[in-house]
């Protein structure tokens, strides 16, 4: 059945009236059955007297978080976005925060990093003579400082681009597809691909995951680990994560090894005694050596691509195997542009206000 909702203005009463009368018209132009208009004409009269109560008496909404009243099974609304955000995301603090769908991997790796420093602490300081106090607090303070950068990349909007609620206006296809647009980037021509789910034109380098359902301003890649995906927003706070993480494990895979040294060249014991004596240490050093490794490689990885100037998903879908990177411009410019190029404020504020009726949204600054 059509929709028969407009926005109610808060006027004089005159306005109201108007109202009445165009909605009344509304009907007649629309051929809907006796029962459909009256269901309809009941809502909206309803709607109609409430705004002339206010008026009149004048009550005072603006501070309210949530106005609800029954209508044909429907609700009217007032909410903030992140509360009706179509995407998988978990929000914090009213909006503020913004995280994955899945938070399993980002609270493993919390306990990996936070039981390493541990560990390390507990068991492999205390056999280091030599300012064990000072070592101790330099892991810890890089604890704090990996746990800082992890938390911020996960909770930071990445990169989303708002959604076009509307019905696309561009051409079709024969079989129904919309038609992809090619604009041209330094005299190399590219495509822009249309999103059917955010029914946009998606901007060069940007994608859609298929994790957080959102289409993420130059995508990177969906981080399991972090569980958020890694766009524009907080993929410098990304680069930074990774190299204090190596540094983090190294450190602690370093005086892991000198741990062990020490305890082969005094009693001269092997791998079973050293499995015997001190299990926690050989652990930490077989995981900080793997961590190490792994973060490492991925942190040159990612110098690879900052200086050329592509994306982990331009790199792995090879797009620029045969054609001219358009965005490279040199190793110096690359790396201005990536790492010190001024901040990329959000295009979505999920904490603005929504108003919801029968399907009919408007959107108000807080």
């Amino acid at each position: 059945m059509a929709s028969l909702e407009q926005p109610i203005e808060e006027n004089d009463t005159t306005s109201v009236v108007a109202q009445v009368d165009t909605v009344i018209e509304t009907m007649e132009s629309q051929n809907l059955s006796i029962e459909e208009v009256e269901i309809d004409f009941l809502g909206k009269f309803k709607k109609i007297l409430f705004t002339l109560w206010k008026n009149v008496v004048g009550i005072k909404t603006h501070n309210e978080e949530n106005v609800t009243q029954n209508y044909r099974g429907d609700r009217v609304e007032r909410v903030r976005l992140y509360h009706v955000w179509p995407g998988n995301n978990v929000f914090f603090l009213k909006g503020l925060l913004i995280c994955g769908p899945d938070p399993r991997g980002l609270l493993l790796t919390i306990v990996s990093i936070s039981l390493s420093s541990w560990v390390f602490a507990v068991y492999v300081a205390r056999d280091i003579s030599k300012h064990s106090s000072i070592k101790v607090s330099f892991c810890v303070l890089l604890t704090l400082i990996v746990l800082a950068n992890l938390i911020m990349v996960s909770v930071i909007d990445p990169g989303i681009i708002p959604r076009n609620n509307e019905s696309p206006a561009t051409e079709s296809t024969g079989n129904g597809r919309i038609r992809s647009k090619r604009v041209a980037i330094n005299e190399v021509e590219m495509k822009l691909k249309y999103c059917r789910i955010c029914n946009i034109h998606r901007p060069p380098r940007s994608c859609h995951c298929v994790i957080c359902d959102n289409c993420v301003e130059k995508f990177d890649h969906h981080c399991p680990w972090i569980g958020q995906c890694i766009g524009l927003r907080n993929y410098r706070l990304y680069v930074l994560l990774l190299v204090m993480a190596t540094v983090y494990f190294v450190y602690i895979f370093a005086f892991s090894c000198k741990k062990i040294q020490h305890k082969n060249s005094g009693n001269g014991m092997g791998f079973i005694g050293l499995v015997k004596d001190c299990p926690e240490t050989l652990a930490l050093t077989c995981f900080s050596f793997a961590a190490a490794f792994f973060v490492g490689g991925l942190t040159a990885y990612h110098v690879y691509l900052i200086a050329t100037n592509q994306t982990a998903n331009e790199n792995f879908r090879q797009l620029y195997g045969s054609n001219r990177n358009a965005f490279d411009k040199g190793v110096v410019n690359n790396i201005k542009e990536i790492l010190l190029s001024p901040w990329t404020p959000s295009k979505i504020n999920f904490r603005s206000e929504i108003y919801r009726f029968d399907h009919l949204e408007h959107v108000t600054e807080p």
